[in-house]
């Protein structure tokens, strides 16, 4: 449950405009998190690749709980795609300071994904409310 709310905080932040129609008091709050804006993609990021990892471990739950498995694969890669997102331009200062090759590759791959942050966002939110709804349904019964 604790993915699901973080993938649809993570999302809110990723898709400022979906937010600000529907709420516009909600900029000043988006204005305070800015600054932060990059660590908290680079912890989403590390947490999306940890599930994605845990999910490659766990093959084995697609005879046990496909669905559960295919949930936690799905959002732990759109986790770790917005996380990205968010936190390349730290990443770039923290782990590619000195390798200018190394950033050109990940300013590529992050001019290639930009343009699908609104959809990813859109598909965060949805992914994680289901992560709710499933782990909800997993603990249930």
């Amino acid at each position: 449950m604790i993915n699901g709310i973080s993938l649809i905080l993570l999302s809110i932040i990723a898709v400022p405009s979906l937010v600000l129609s529907r709420k516009p008091n909600a900029k000043e709050l988006l204005e305070k998190i800015e600054p932060y804006q990059g660590w908290i993609g680079l912890v989403f990021c590390v947490m999306g690749v940890w599930g994605i990892i845990t999910s490659i471990l766990n093959l084995g739950w697609l005879t046990t709980a496909p669905i559960w498995w295919v949930t936690l694969a799905a959002g732990s890669l759109v986790q770790a795609t917005l996380g990205f997102m968010l936190g390349s331009g730290l990443m770039n200062k923290l782990f590619m300071g000195k390798n200018p090759e190394a950033q050109a590759k990940a300013a590529e791959l992050r001019s290639k994904i930009a343009p699908k942050q609104g959809k990813l966002g859109i598909l965060g939110i949805i992914v994680g409310t289901w992560m709710i709804i499933a782990s909800l349904m997993y603990t249930v019964s």
